[in-house]
């Protein structure tokens, strides 16, 4: 089937709908109350008892006429608005809704790969081996999940981390983190350091080759991936890094209205202001400053002046901007905000504004980048700053694609080609090195 711009850009919205009102959650089934213990998912923990009922058509979802575009502001509404009326109605919290919709569940075994639950430095993780023999080391890699800092778990990622494990022949470590808002940055960095520096110093027992380490995540997992990278850059006393692998990162707070921003605010799975929202949740435990992060008030004018070499759509490659952009002027600035989110330029949050002298001692980087997310540009950026400074980067644009679609290329019976071409894209590149 093929579609115009216009039309794919209809289709995948609707199509995205149809996936979010397929989360329906049965009279049965056990929703974390405000206080409970489960209510901050656990990580490696599932959710259990929820029921899938698809409608009838992507129409019917979306709520519009065949060709038309559906209400973007309608799209999140199963997660994001049914947890609003569940927290003003004192059943559950918002954030404790969402998280139990977006856990994921456990597998049964895997007949090509040993699974083990392990910690790594006090941090949960879940190691996978491929169960066939090797003639030499394999290549290791260190999994952090996505989910805005605040949701997902070892579970969620399963399949993402068996199929990498699985089609790649490598061992794949997935760290299961602390969340916030109830741990404030830097913990999931901290955790995601810990876990890897605990491997990197282990790993005769897992079989990796100590020259093919590499970290990996998606989402706010790329962002800790590219952190975690950076901190371990030009160290002496591990092995170094071979590679990270960055899927659709999140990489800095500084500006949210780059061209991907404005061009996809009400595409799901990551709408404009749920970006900014999770930045804030990680960094403060609230968002209480949110629209004014959204304008760009939070910067002071010399900083940034500062990061405009680095976060500008000046370094946007003109093709990117076609789709609806228009140049954003920022508010006035706050200096009483800036206080509160100050943090938010720190490298270890926000690392598109490491300094030069970093960015130099970088491994070799896989970014992967889709173009219906309001995150593409951070990877582009990100992605001129590495080539920039030397480092070799293997850049993979999925033209359909959206934010979250690598974990949707096998959920529950839906596919999705792109999220599939992602996959085996970042497999060859594991077996490449």
């Amino acid at each position: 089937m093929c579609f115009g711009k216009g039309e794919r850009y209809w289709y995948y919205n609707a199509i995205m709908q149809c996936l979010c009102y397929m989360l329906h959650v049965t009279s049965e089934s056990k929703i974390p109350s405000l206080g409970d213990p489960q209510a901050s998912q656990r990580p490696g923990e599932g959710r259990r008892g929820v029921s899938l009922t698809a409608p009838a058509s992507p129409e019917a979802a979306a709520g519009c006429p065949r060709g038309g575009r559906p209400p973007l502001s309608r799209t999140l509404l199963p997660l994001f608005e049914q947890g609003k009326i569940l927290e003003k109605a004192g059943v559950c919290s918002q954030i404790a809704f969402t998280r139990y919709l977006q856990s994921g569940r456990k597998l049964g075994p895997d007949p090509q790969l040993w699974l083990q639950d392990a910690r790594f430095a006090g941090v949960p993780v879940r190691v996978y081996r491929p169960r066939a023999p090797s003639a030499g080391l394999r290549a290791g890699a260190i999994f952090f999940h996505g989910g805005g800092w605040l949701y997902c778990s070892i579970d969620s990622h399963e399949k993402i981390c068996r199929y990498i494990a699985r089609e790649s022949e490598s061992v794949v470590v997935s760290v299961g983190y602390r969340l916030a808002p109830e741990n404030k940055y830097p913990a999931a960095y901290e955790d995601c350091l810990n876990a890897t520096i605990h491997f990197m110093k282990n790993i005769e027992h897992y079989g990796v080759d100590p020259a093919r380490i590499i970290v990996c995540g998606d989402s706010a997992g790329g962002n800790l991936a590219a952190a975690v990278s950076q901190t371990l850059a030009g160290g002496s006393d591990l092995p170094k890094l071979r590679a990270q692998i960055l899927i659709y990162p999140g990489l800095q707070a500084v500006d949210f209205n780059l061209p991907s921003y404005q061009q996809n605010q009400g595409v799901p799975l990551l709408i404009r202001k749920h970006a900014a929202f999770f930045a804030l949740q990680y960094l403060n435990g609230d968002a209480l400053h949110m629209q004014e992060v959204l304008e760009g008030s939070h910067i002071p004018p010399d900083m940034r002046l500062k990061y405009r070499k680095w976060v500008s759509p000046d370094n946007i490659p003109e093709k990117f901007k076609a789709r609806g952009y228009k140049p954003h002027k920022p508010r006035e600035f706050k200096a009483e905000v800036f206080e509160k989110v100050k943090r938010l330029c720190e490298p270890n949050l926000c690392p598109l504004l490491v300094e030069d002298a970093v960015v130099q001692q970088l491994p070799e980087s896989f970014i992967l980048t889709c173009e219906y997310d309001v995150l593409r540009d951070d990877g582009l950026l990100y992605k001129k700053r590495l080539e920039d400074n030397g480092v070799r980067v293997t850049w993979y644009h999925l033209e359909d694609g959206f934010h979250g679609i690598i974990g949707l290329h096998d959920y529950r019976g839906l596919s999705f080609p792109a999220g599939k071409r992602g996959l085996d894209r970042i497999v060859k590149f594991i077996k490449g090195l």
